[in-house]
């Protein structure tokens, strides 16, 4: 203990360790540490503690309880004299310190209001609000029942390729993570086996396909002159139109209009018919209540696309018009440079390739949003878009595959390349896109299978928006395709994607489609066949472990023992030891 001994005008300070006689309470070891330090330096340290607890505290000084520093100070300055003994508290046991909080006041984020969780929860990615349904059972059940599932699903494939009874709008929010879990599990598929089916029908080279997923149907068109549809899950020919008089060259659909457009400049039109079980009636005559045709192009017809309220078309005459779906009058024409050989519309915009440029309009005000200059060496044959639509995939005659973010700045909108692949050995004909997985058909016979999945970086804005941010590498980084369909001997002109399957024509004729929808089951019980492995294995070594705990030493002492049958000599530790002793005679 410390003890100031005054004699006259002079003062010593002297350290004595206290006896057992002393009646001192709780002084701890690191009092008497402190107290043998410089009596300047006690000084500067208690200042520095008494500076910090005013500023956490910001109560007066009068009401701070005391510690052993302050005592010593006091000591030395002659306030107090004597023995030092244990600080006492200044808030007695029976009334709480305002200014502190005990480990069971600490609160979490399950007490916030649940309308603050559920704008924090609407921050994050589905991988990142996967992970906060882990950490607790109440968590979970928010995250879960979280509507940010049913934005992430459209998002990625869209409302329209939802199951039934969620996508006629009297869905339950509950069940949006499910699909979205299961339907992210079945992306993985194309990884998986798949078995080929050839659908036989058509007589000349098949030039285009479609894929319409939500009614099971497929699409077909080629230089024969007519349309084919046929059931995707059986593959058998439902129906087949009457020779429309010239190569088609695009297809589009919906559950409520077919269209095609051929090398005469019209655009042929089916609506769909209540009662039909297939939608659209292409066998019979023209009807003038179900089948019409559009024409104000110049040229030949080389693409088609559809959404709720207006039907695109691009031609050879340079242009893509956009016409209105409820008075079939054309509303805009977009003029290029060069003749249209692909487009790609998403929501008020419409991308479209002439030449080696790429266009992307505004389709309101019809004004030119950005361009791409040589996309490609030489022709710009193929585009698709994800299905947000800022990210945009672009095929050419040099057998690169371009993927650009379109960045849509306040008034401005700009293109950044993002990755360059190069599969193909001939034109890129075709492309289609089914998140996460970029599929392409080339002259030189072969689909390449990309999986654009690590590009991408989906970031949750607190307004409940997205904002995809691109996982910027280097060229040399970025993966090549991860699976390669070839074997064929002729070109593939059209390629898509959807219900799990791939559907493309060529010059051979005949449709192809690769099925991967048993994939799926497939891998569930390869799944459980590794956990029955995985669980016998375990099983056998506990076995082998109790076994070796009972009757370790008697095993060992028995192999140690045992006699090599041809030489005689014992196989264990015994013949270590006898060579030794050998090599030292």
């Amino acid at each position: 203990m410390r003890a100031v001994i005054r004699n006259g005008s002079s003062s010593r300070t002297s350290i004595t360790r206290p006896s057992s006689s002393q009646n001192v309470i709780g002084v701890q070891p690191s009092c008497w540490a402190l107290a043998g330090r410089s009596m300047s330096s006690l000084s500067t340290i208690h200042q520095d503690v008494w500076d910090r607890e005013d500023e956490v505290r910001q109560v007066p000084p009068s009401i701070v309880p005391m510690n052993g520093c302050d005592q010593i100070r006091d000591s030395y300055s002659g306030k107090q004299k004597g023995v030092i003994s244990k600080p006492k508290p200044v808030f007695n046991s029976k009334k709480a310190n305002p200014y502190s909080c005990s480990p069971k006041q600490l609160l979490s984020i399950t007490d916030l209001p649940p309308a603050l969780i559920s704008e924090i929860l609407n921050c994050l990615d589905p991988k990142e609000l996967g992970i906060v349904s882990c950490a607790s059972t109440h968590l979970c059940r928010l995250a879960s029942e979280h509507h940010v599932w049913k934005e992430f699903y459209c998002e990625r494939w869209g409302l329209s390729t939802a199951p039934t009874p969620l996508g006629s709008g009297l869905s339950d929010e509950k069940s949006w993570k499910k699909y979205f879990v299961e339907r992210e599990f079945r992306s993985k598929t194309f990884m998986g086996r798949y078995s080929m089916e050839i659908l036989y029908g058509h007589t000349e080279p098949v030039r285009t396909v479609f894929l319409l997923s939500s009614a099971k149907l497929i699409f077909t068109s080629g230089y024969d002159q007519t349309v084919k549809m046929w059931n995707m899950e059986e593959g058998l020919l439902i129906a087949s139109s009457r020779s429309l008089g010239c190569t088609i060259r695009a297809v589009a659909a919906d559950t409520k209009l077919l269209v095609s457009g051929g090398t005469d400049g019209f655009i042929h039109c089916w609506k769909a018919v209540d009662g039909t079980p297939h939608l659209f009636d292409i066998r019979g005559p023209q009807n003038q209540n179900t089948e019409f045709r559009l024409w104000e192009h110049q040229g030949p017809i080389t693409s088609l696309a559809l959404d709720l309220t207006r039907i695109y078309s691009g031609s050879w005459d340079m242009t893509v018009r956009v016409w209105d779906r409820l008075s079939l009058k054309c509303v805009k024409v977009l003029r290029h440079s060069d003749w249209v050989g692909a487009l790609v519309p998403h929501d008020t915009t419409v991308a479209s390739a002439a030449g080696a440029d790429v266009y992307v309009w505004d389709i309101v005000s019809g004004n030119l949003i950005t361009i791409i200059h040589n996309a490609h060496v030489g022709k710009t044959c193929s585009l698709t878009r994800n299905h947000k639509g800022d990210f945009l995939f672009t095929g050419g005659e040099d057998g690169a595959i371009r993927m650009y973010e379109i960045l849509n700045q306040g008034l401005e909108t700009n293109q950044h390349l993002v990755a360059t692949w190069i599969p193909h050995t001939g034109p890129v004909q075709s492309l289609a896109f089914e998140f996460p997985w970029l599929v392409s058909a080339s002259g030189d016979g072969k689909l390449s299978l990309i999986d654009v999945r690590k590009l991408l970086k989906t970031r949750r804005c607190p307004s409940g928006t997205s904002d995809s941010r691109v996982k910027h590498e280097a060229q040399s980084s970025v993966e090549p395709p991860q699976r390669m369909l070839h074997g064929f001997a002729k070109n593939l002109l059209s390629v898509d994607i959807g219900a799990d399957r791939i559907v493309c024509g060529g010059e051979e004729g005949v449709v192809r489609i690769w099925n991967f929808t048993q994939a799926l089951e497939i891998e569930r019980k390869a799944h459980a066949l590794r956990g029955i492995r995985l669980e016998n294995r375990m099983r056998r070594r506990k076995l082998h472990a109790e076994n070796s705990s009972k009757g370790g030493r008697t095993d060992q002492c028995s192999v140690a023992a045992k006699k090599n049958p041809v030489t005689g000599e014992r196989s264990g530790w015994h013949s270590k030891r006898g060579a030794s002793g050998k090599l030292k005679a």
